[in-house]
């Protein structure tokens, strides 16, 4: 079963994480099923960008994204290259590295 490595994030994950994900989650899904409480303002719709990762290793093990999700992408804080929605892009036979960028943008959160 393919890892994901969470790399260390202040408040989400403050040590870092390593947890198992069966192919075809979603990494957003994993991360919660593990008490990775990743921001998913749109309820994981790809209405927004607030689960909005970069995948520091793996990320051409992940289906290529969707034109409605490259579209979200564009208005995430500290877009790169290698970033993806969590709650869309899904596990794939290799090993993950995920880092959850500090910022995202979300006019409205219930965790605070």
């Amino acid at each position: 079963m393919p890892k994901i490595i969470f790399l260390p994030h202040e408040e989400i994950c403050p040590d870092g994480a390593v947890i198992e994900a069966e192919k075809g989650t979603t990494i957003c899904d994993a991360a919660l099923e593990h008490d990775i409480d990743i921001e998913h303002a749109c309820e994981k719709s790809c209405a927004c960008t607030t689960c909005h990762v970069v995948i520091r290793e793996g990320f051409d093990s992940l289906d290529e994204s969707t034109e409605e999700e490259d579209d979200m992408l564009d208005k995430a804080w500290g877009l790169e290259p290698e970033s993806r929605l969590s709650c869309q892009a899904e596990v794939g036979d290799e090993d993950l590295v995920v880092e959850i960028p500090k910022y995202n943008i979300n006019m409205v959160s219930e965790h605070h």
